[in-house]
């Protein structure tokens, strides 16, 4: 996961431990850590008994009525399923230590710190990923989003915000091991473990962002850094758009401000709805526990696909056409097409009532339907209005002559055979589907309604070429299936929610940046995405063009500058691709280095295979996940080499699981459960967004080199690392990896310009040299 958090001060001599403890009284390493580990024992006793609670009043429930019954029975199912405990996670993550003062003063929220009157001197609370509290109502823990919890965020030297202590906890799986505290207003301690009273720990921000991942991505309520906590605290009206280089924790920041939205506005998101639009369902499965994990469960997790979906998918569009039906031109162009279906009658309105006849001339109708048109109304909405208005106007004729109208005259002049009839024929009745068909299907349709803004070569790009018989049959794309919401929405308005989150926004057309607007036209949104990873035909080149077609064009924009995931030595290698692909942007830094984060190894003709497979050895020899990232095309040929070598594998695809890919591979050894497979082969399309431990990088120039914005999925690919990243090439490098390049022989490799990387002779496969910022030209010629 983006785990993002910078280090917390802290000072790490033991002398200083020592001196510190002495003059301050505190109790030692080992009873300060086994009175911590009592408080979690206890707090995981209190939530077991608040959801038997809950699950002894779903049992019982008492309603007035069978359907509130249900209702309420439902309701406390689910309160219960979000009260469930996590074995693994840990219950609390934090404490702060308030002064005497903060008792009395007010919070920086403007309310109570919420200590209790009746606890200890100064109150100290325990922070965690949800509200515990015991059987007399005295909050053990306390929800990291409520406003009391903020300071273990905000706090500073600077601005203690009443705090005396911030302390934050080491855990092994769901065992505390470790506390670290910074104090304010006086000298820093170090971090304490349970195994050792003499040596600190390394930091515990650090050692969390840096904790061997295997599995769906986790949260980081643990680790939020202040700038992550302004976005995830943002009003609920307000839309916020983040640009977040790799590693900046974009995408659970907006999860965890979906988190923070469901608290804080609970009744009013929970009533409208909160979506979250990820860019496939590999990404999705991805990032499916985190929300669960902070007890939300009520979030609805789509693609852009599913959530316009309407028509199965039967096509595929090339990248010219996707990109002009993707264009923003086309909703005017749908517009032309569905008003240009109104026409003038062809004869005056009859309708009898009794024994008279009230007649409407065919240019007054003409004039109520211009009239109606003119205002900017819904086409559906139109056509109701227009029989309301006709039998206005009758209603009229008939009052004049003396007769007493009332609504029900009103309803029976409206719902009359004439009235319909002449409605149908002024305004006629149209289906979303069958309108996008007729256009597609006929391209002097497409020129007539696109005249000034669509090219002959666009209107022949979005043109079937084939006649297709009916909309049943037709061979509807991704992109027709946002234009048929689109025509939806002209017809009929789209219900809008309350929150909508979209990750990697900038891959996404304008018509799906629209058909996401509509859907939170009275709500709000957070935008998350880097310029520098589109990698569609169409991605957005500026967040204002984008946000102006999400109907929001004065959203704020956010920027994370400052990565934790990516170590600063593959951040800096990446880097050097922005000035081609994003050349607006500056490269992000990264508070983590770590010398042996990044190799660039050629290997020589014939064995890549074989050097990949060794890779793969050598880091499944360690902890946590491990990737294989090439082309989409070289997936069948390296799942072959590593079926070969007999290595436990998946393939991920886009169904959000890892499957094999194909008949003849299988992506398991026999006998292995899913959850036990670390190693997977990871199609270079669908990395984005996902994250491991180990990533293996094979021949970036086959990437770089397979589409026109083959660079920008390159990047993608170097920035799935969070502890190491291995390049095997056997082609030469882009040249946008190197400043330098060195001969040895009759092969040229890139020399990173930052320290260290190791470069390796293909023939023997050992270091050449080790290269800091001066690199030594012994043995070789420039």
């Amino acid at each position: 996961m983006p785990a993002d958090a910078a280090p917390a001060t802290a000072e790490t001599a033991a002398d200083k431990a020592a001196a510190d403890e002495d003059s301050t009284g505190q109790d030692s390493v080992g009873d300060v850590i086994a009175d911590e580990r009592d408080h979690l024992a206890r707090s995981r006793e209190y939530l077991h008994l608040m959801r038997e609670n809950v699950l002894t009043l779903a049992q019982n429930p008492m309603a007035a009525d069978r359907v509130s019954l249900e209702y309420l029975k439902a309701d406390l199912y689910r309160r219960a399923e979000a009260l469930q405990d996590l074995p693994d996670a840990p219950l609390f993550f934090g404490r702060l230590d308030y002064c005497d003062l903060a008792n009395t003063e007010e919070d920086f929220a403007g309310g109570r710190r919420g200590v209790p009157e009746d606890g200890p001197p100064g109150g100290a609370l325990h922070i965690g990923r949800r509200h515990v509290h015991d059987p007399a109502g005295t909050p053990v823990v306390l929800d990291w989003r409520a406003p009391v919890s903020r300071p273990f965020y905000r706090a500073s030297q600077a601005d203690p915000m009443g705090l005396t202590l911030r302390r934050r906890f080491g855990f092994a799986g769901g065992a505390l091991t470790a506390y670290e505290d910074e104090r304010f207003g006086a000298r820093e301690t170090p971090a304490r473990s349970a195994e050792t009273d003499a040596s600190p720990v390394g930091n515990l921000l650090i050692s969390e962002i840096e904790r061997p991942r295997s599995g769906p991505m986790r949260d980081i309520v643990a680790t939020i850094q202040p700038e992550q906590d302004d976005i995830v605290r943002a009003d609920a009206a307000t839309t916020v758009c983040v640009q977040g280089a790799p590693g900046t924790g974009k995408t659970a920041v907006g999860l965890h401000r979906v988190a923070y939205l469901l608290y804080a506005h609970k009744e009013q998101v929970t009533r409208r709805g909160v979506v979250i639009v990820g860019p496939n369902l590999a990404f999705l499965s991805y990032i499916r526990n985190v929300l669960p994990a902070l007890g939300e469960l009520d979030v609805t997790q789509t693609t852009v696909a599913d959530l316009v979906a309407s028509t199965p998918v039967k096509g595929s569009d090339t990248d010219e056409a996707a990109t002009v039906k993707g264009d923003a031109r086309m909703a005017v162009l749908l517009r032309n097409a569905l008003w240009a279906n109104i026409r003038a009658p062809r004869e005056a309105l009859v309708v009898s009532r009794g024994s008279r006849r009230l007649r409407l001339r065919a240019d007054e109708l003409e004039d109520l339907a211009a009239e109606l048109r003119d205002r900017g109304i819904r086409y559906g909405t139109g056509r109701d209005l227009l029989a309301h208005r006709i039998a206005h106007v009758l209603l009229t004729q008939l009052e004049a002559g003396g007769e007493t109208c009332d609504d029900r005259t009103h309803d029976a002049v409206r719902r009359s055979a004439p009235v319909r009839k002449c409605v149908d024929e002024v305004w006629p009745k149209v289906d979303p589907k069958k309108l996008v068909f007729s256009l597609l299907s006929d391209q002097s349709q497409i020129l007539r309604n696109g005249l000034g803004f669509l090219s002959e070569a666009e209107v022949t790009a979005i043109a079937w070429r084939k006649p297709v018989r009916g909309p049943g049959s037709a061979p509807w794309t991704r992109a027709d299936q946002v234009l048929i919401d689109e025509a939806a929405d002209l017809i009929e308005r789209t219900p809008s929610i309350a929150h909508i989150v979209v990750d990697e926004a900038q891959d996404l057309s304008p018509m799906e940046v629209r058909a996401i607007g509509r859907r939170c036209a009275t709500g709000a949104a957070t935008v998350l995405g880097d310029i520098a990873q589109g990698t569609t035909p169409w991605a957005a080149t500026s967040w204002h063009a984008l946000l102006s077609h999400l109907g929001r064009p004065d959203a704020a924009v956010r920027e994370l500058d400052v990565g934790y995931r990516v170590p600063r030595q593959i951040l800096d290698f990446a880097s050097r691709l922005l000035p081609s692909i994003a050349p607006a942007l500056s490269p992000a830094k990264s508070l983590r280095a770590d010398p042996n984060a990044l190799r660039v190894v050629p290997v020589g003709p014939g064995e890549l295979g074989a050097q990949v497979v060794a890779g793969c050895d050598a880091a499944l020899a360690g902890l946590g996940s491990v990737a294989v990232i090439c082309a989409d095309a070289d997936i069948p040929a390296t799942a072959g080499t590593l079926a070969a070598a007999g290595l436990n594998f998946e393939i991920l695809g886009d169904g959000g699981a890892a499957a094999s890919g194909s008949a003849e591979i299988s992506p398991q050894t026999p006998g292995k459960r899913p959850e036990e497979t670390r190693l997977t082969l990871v199609p270079v399309t669908l990395a984005k967004g996902l994250e491991y431990d180990h990533v293996i990088l094979v021949e970036p120039a086959r990437i770089a080199t397979g589409e026109a914005y083959g660079l920008r999925r390159l990047y993608v690919a170097l920035t799935r690392a969070v502890s190491r990243l291995t390049v095997f090439h056997a082609e030469p490098l882009p040249a946008q990896l190197s400043l330098h390049t060195i001969r040895a022989g009759h092969a040229f490799w890139p020399v990173p310009a930052f320290w260290p990387c190791a470069l390796r002779d293909p023939a023997s496969d050992g270091i050449l040299e080790r290269f800091g910022c001066a690199w030594s030209r012994r043995n070789y010629t420039q």
